[in-house]
């Protein structure tokens, strides 16, 4: 669910085919920057009902995952 969110998210806000997102696919290689990342925690933390906040960066789709996964299961 949480990879299915973001994926869908980057996909819709940086016009890609949401096939080409993997667990492995890194931030930088689509244009993401760290406001950018911060931006879709804030809209993620919104859709999944809870406060998501980087504690430390990530650099791939799927550390993003485990990250909010991590926080989800607290």
């Amino acid at each position: 669910m949480v990879f299915e969110a973001i994926r869908d998210m980057i996909a819709e806000r940086n016009d890609k085919d949401p096939a080409e997102i993997t667990m492995e696919t890194r931030f930088k290689d689509l244009g993401i920057d760290s406001l950018d990342t911060v931006e879709m925690l804030m809209d993620l933390g919104d859709q999944l009902g809870c406060e998501i906040e980087l504690e430390e960066p990530v650099e791939t789709v799927g550390e993003l995952v485990t990250f909010i996964e991590g926080k989800l299961g607290e």
